[in-house]
């Protein structure tokens, strides 16, 4: 009878790291663009202060907004500052992979981002943009909010 071979049995990944590119679609896939971190903040504060009977990501308004008030024509986007080019730290990182691909889509984006909020404004909308970094502090969150949504 033969002997069996044991490194014949090792699975075929045994010793091989995951290639980058199996990462980095595991890492996309998983963000999302609903139901974010700070979205859920948001809204937690938003019924903390009494404020209720928002609609959320109304496809019917330019831009999809997150938070919409239909009554008081007003509307919240609560952005990423990576994704939507913010002027903070995390925001002015520039990708070191694949720079031809993300520069233009970042840049697209926050040209998206503008042409949606002359719409809504065109449509007689008052539009509050929240950023993700923005959103740690909740005290100045609570007035931000307050005096957008007060007026």
């Amino acid at each position: 009878m033969a002997r069996c071979n044991a490194s014949r049995m090792r699975p075929r990944s045994a010793g091989r790291k995951t290639p980058p590119s199996t990462i980095r679609s595991r890492t996309m896939r998983a963000v999302r663009s609903r139901n974010t971190s700070p979205e859920l903040i948001v809204r937690r504060v938003l019924r903390s202060m009494g404020f209720s009977g928002y609609r959320l990501h109304r496809k019917d308004l330019p831009g999809t907004p997150d938070i919409a008030f239909m009554g008081r024509k007003k509307v919240i986007f609560i952005h990423g500052c990576f994704w939507h080019q913010h002027e903070c730290q995390r925001g002015s990182r520039v990708p070191r992979t694949r720079q031809d691909y993300w520069l233009p889509k970042l840049a697209r984006n926050k040209q998206r981002d503008a042409e949606h909020q002359a719409q809504l404004y065109t449509l007689g909308w008052g539009v509050l943009v929240l950023w993700e970094c923005e959103i740690k502090d909740l005290d100045i969150l609570k007035v931000r909010i307050r005096e957008f949504l007060s007026c």
